[in-house]
């Protein structure tokens, strides 16, 4: 277990019956770094999210949290690693008879914090830090945009001040703008803070642009995971058919040159 690392997974296999989805995944994921997880429809990224904050239990393998390995945790540290981890959820996950202030008001209270002032501060620092106003905070999530749903999301998912950022597909459902706006927003929260995060997207612009690694799931192994410039060298056909398509193409104009 290196110290530098916020997550590790080691020799880790997942299997659901007879149907393997994980074969001996093994990587760091050192603190302060973005990772995107990448990979086919049914490769097993959500399912590796949520063996990171402990809701599942690989069949086989290790995984390591801020130094604690989760087999060996107790209830209640397991918990606090739990605690020290934000999740986005791909559609938001928002309350819908909660309105915006009581949904990231919601971990606060659940952790037991009493204090309704202390609360009301918070929330608000969250809001402003999520890039919503004051206002915001009375709405209900059927009367948010895309956009702002996904931001309250993310101030409900900051709420405890995690060392740990787990996304789902974030900017899934968004328009081009509300999407570049969410990224823009994500990166200046990471600089100011400098949060460890792992995030399942396949928004090829995220890759470029925010992630200092990339991790890349097919044929129920890692078969690649490094920066940007090295995944893209690789020559397995999964890669080949998600980073050099028409569109990644235009997206990674500057690799094209070098590939092949």
């Amino acid at each position: 277990m290196t110290g530098t690392c916020a997550i590790q997974l080691e020799h880790v296999w997942t299997s659901f019956g007879d149907k393997v989805v994980h074969q001996d995944i093994n990587l760091c994921v050192e603190h302060g770094e973005i990772l995107g997880l990448v990979g086919a429809s049914g490769s097993g990224k959500t399912t590796l999210l949520r063996e990171i904050i402990g809701l599942q239990t690989p069949t086989q393998g290790e995984v390591f949290v801020l130094g604690q390995s989760l087999k060996k945790v107790s209830a209640g540290h397991g918990q606090r690693l739990r605690n020290n981890c934000g999740v986005l959820f791909q559609k938001g996950a928002l309350f819908s008879v909660l309105n915006v202030f009581d949904n990231i008001a919601f971990p606060l209270r659940e952790l037991g914090f009493k204090d309704e002032e202390l609360i009301k501060r918070i929330v608000f620092m969250k809001l402003s830090m999520a890039g919503l106003s004051d206002h915001d905070a009375w709405l209900r999530p059927a009367d948010l945009s895309g956009g702002m749903t996904k931001r309250v999301a993310l101030a409900r998912a900051m709420a405890l001040e995690p060392s740990l950022l787990l996304l789902d597909e974030p900017t899934s459902g968004l328009d081009p703008i509300s999407s570049e706006d969410f990224v823009s927003l994500l990166s200046e929260l990471h600089k100011t803070l400098n949060f460890t995060v792992v995030m399942v997207t396949h928004d090829l612009d995220i890759l470029r642009d925010l992630c200092t690694k990339v991790a890349v799931l097919a044929d129920n192994q890692l078969i690649a995971f490094g920066p940007l410039a090295s995944v893209l060298s690789s020559k397995h056909p999964f890669i080949e058919k998600f980073f050099y398509n028409k569109r990644a193409r235009r997206v990674f104009q500057y690799q094209e040159a070098t590939h092949g």
